[in-house]
């Protein structure tokens, strides 16, 4: 077991009781702020060049991604959501970058030992390139070449084959539930021991993904904001998001581990588009143990759901 799986009775209750919210990717008043480069760009460097951006860039963003594990400390903040572009072009057949992450896997494996000292628990959303139910071969066969990227990285980086470290995708084309779940149960364990899935508002629902969840065997990452904009529901305190907050929990080995996200409209209620602040909850969500704020303000929509929402339980 890791020093994760073994914490301590105290700990658990807490969880059970009080969500931890996560900071996604970058703060808003840019103390966390990572690099990158474009594919165009990058091309057109020598290979010297493509070796000394890529160890400039690299360094820079691991400095940054230890800065946002001080950053969660000091703002008592226990999940991370990490940039899925924090090594661009390591996944690139010149080897230049996962090279240059291979000389860097003793800093990477720091970070990752910092990060469960701290109890900071740190999450992955690879990009929307990730199509396990494309009808494309070659789309499947990049999409699992990513996921095997960042599982690489999560490998370095010291962090459990386990959806405690996971990596969060959605469905992907519609109407294509069986080939997913196929897909999904041919990929090598580091990859689908680590891997969930969201519900969204367009190809698949709360209620699709849970099935997809359940017949490939990994966690759903239940999303109450897509589920209200799928069903074009009025309230998050709809019957039937209580049920799949519930009916999601279910497909975690670990309930306590079990992660949600949350979001609001930015000019009404059902606006796909993320506002701001969060300023309306489910209820339902007082029952889970982790939710990532998907909101603009990033570690100001964290204090805000803190003054009023959390300080509602209490």
């Amino acid at each position: 077991m890791t020093k994760i799986q073994l914490q301590s009775k105290d700990t658990q209750m807490q969880q059970s009781t009080i969500p931890h919210l996560g900071l996604v990717c970058i703060t808003i008043d840019k103390q966390v702020r990572f690099r990158t480069i474009t594919r165009t760009r990058y091309l057109t460097l020598s290979l010297q060049q493509r070796e000394d951006t890529l160890r400039e860039l690299y360094q820079h963003n691991l400095r940054y991604l230890d800065g946002a594990l001080t950053f969660c400390q000091q703002q008592n903040i226990r999940l991370y959501r990490m940039t899925s572009a924090l090594f661009p072009m390591s996944d690139l057949e010149d080897e230049i970058g996962a090279n240059i992450l291979a000389e860097m896997s003793v800093d990477l494996s720091k970070i990752g030992q910092r990060s469960q000292s701290l109890g900071i628990r740190m999450v992955l959303h690879p990009d929307q390139f990730v199509v396990l139910s494309s009808d494309s071969d070659e789309v499947i066969e990049n999409s699992i070449k990513i996921l095997a990227n960042h599982a690489h990285t999560l490998d370095l980086l010291g962090l459990p084959q386990s959806p405690w470290a996971l990596m969060n995708i959605h469905g992907g084309k519609s109407q294509r539930a069986e080939k997913l779940v196929k897909v999904i149960s041919e990929l090598p364990p580091g990859i689908k021991n680590r891997l969930t899935l969201e519900n969204d508002e367009y190809a698949y629902n709360a209620r699709d993904i849970l099935a997809v969840c359940e017949q490939a065997g990994i966690p759903m990452v239940f999303d109450a904001h897509h589920h209200i904009c799928y069903e074009n529901l009025d309230s998050y305190n709809h019957s039937s998001v209580e049920c799949m907050v519930l009916a999601a929990r279910e497909t975690w080995k670990n309930p306590d581990w079990q992660l949600v996200h949350i979001s609001n409209g930015e000019s009404g209620f059902n606006d796909r588009k993320h506002s701001d602040l969060i300023t309306a909850m489910p209820d339902a969500y007082y029952q889970v143990p982790w939710i990532e704020v998907e909101a603009k303000h990033k570690e100001k929509a964290i204090a805000h759901l803190r003054d009023w929402w959390l300080i509602q339980k209490n």
